[in-house]
């Protein structure tokens, strides 16, 4: 699903978030200990990127959408 995030230009930060977070979470699965400070913080900024980009491109949808001509 990733790979096909690329195709759209919208998505593309969001598919490179979400392979920095799959690394960064990766990487904190191999310390003991659970997770740090870090990666809290860095999941919650992603977490926080991702759904303002679905809410930029909601509104760039919709006002498409509303800017069409039905007849």
């Amino acid at each position: 699903m990733q790979s096909a995030m690329y195709m759209i230009p919208e998505l593309a930060p969001l598919a490179m978030a979400m392979g920095m977070l799959r690394a960064r979470l990766d990487a904190a699965k191999h310390r003991e200990g659970g997770y740090t400070t870090e990666t809290v913080v860095v999941t919650g900024l992603l977490a926080a990127a991702a759904i303002a980009i679905v809410a930029i491109i909601v509104s760039k949808v919709t006002g498409e959408a509303n800017n069409l001509k039905t007849h």
